[in-house]
Formats: structure tokens, sequence, C-alpha cells
């Protein structure tokens, strides 16, 4: 079992920061990119942030100067710090992980439950 685990979101008013951290635990043998997503309603997912598990990040343009992502591999743990936030922003916001569970199984994509983050004054 594979659980990724969200916290950090919430109420915001424009021009606010949040902090979004999520975890992964269990049967882990290496974790390859992480990454956040989020959707908005009547909208399709789409890509925040990732991150390599070496570090290289990529963002989207809409949160770019605006959001950093970052990792702790020795947590399994992905942060997003979300400054100047803007009513656009509003959605559910989910981890991603690409992981493989031992040396002998492929890796495949593990998401988490989605955090709330609203943007509104």
């Amino acid at each position: 079992q594979v659980q990724l685990v969200e916290s950090g979101g919430g109420l915001v008013q424009p021009g606010g920061s949040l902090r979004l951290s999520c975890a992964a635990s269990g049967s882990i043998f290496r974790i390859n990119a992480m990454g956040w997503y989020r959707q908005a309603p009547g909208k399709q997912r789409e890509l925040v942030a990732d991150i390599s598990s070496f570090g290289s990040t990529n963002y989207a343009d809409s949160v770019k100067g605006r959001f950093t992502i970052s990792r702790d591999n020795a947590k399994n743990t992905v942060y997003l710090q979300m400054n100047s936030l803007k009513p656009e922003d509003t959605a559910v916001y989910y981890c991603n992980a690409d992981l493989e569970r031992n040396r002998y199984s492929p890796s495949r994509d593990y998401w988490g439950q989605g955090t709330q983050v609203t943007v509104s004054s």
C-alpha cells in the first residue's frame, strides 16, 4: 500500500500565502518525480509544478514567480509554497508521485486525495 497525504489547504485572501505539504508513505522503493496538480470547477486537471528526484523543477506559466516547489527526499515529502495568491488559483490541489514499490516493479503514478485552496476576500 502507498498513501499520499496532503495538508495545508484552506481559505486565504488575495495576495496571501499558503504552503501545501504531501507525504508519501507505505511500501516505497524509490520516488522519481513528484508534483502538484489542480482542478477548478468545470475545468480539467492541470499541472501546477513538478520536481525531479535531483531537484529539477518545472512550473505552469500561470504560477511562475509566485509558487515554489521543493522536496525532502529523506521524508518522502513534497511542498508547494504559494505566494501572491489570486482568485483564479482557487482549486482542489492534488499531489502526485511517480514511484517504484520495489526494484522489480515499473514505476507508476500515485495520487493524493486532494486539498481545497480557496482565494477570496
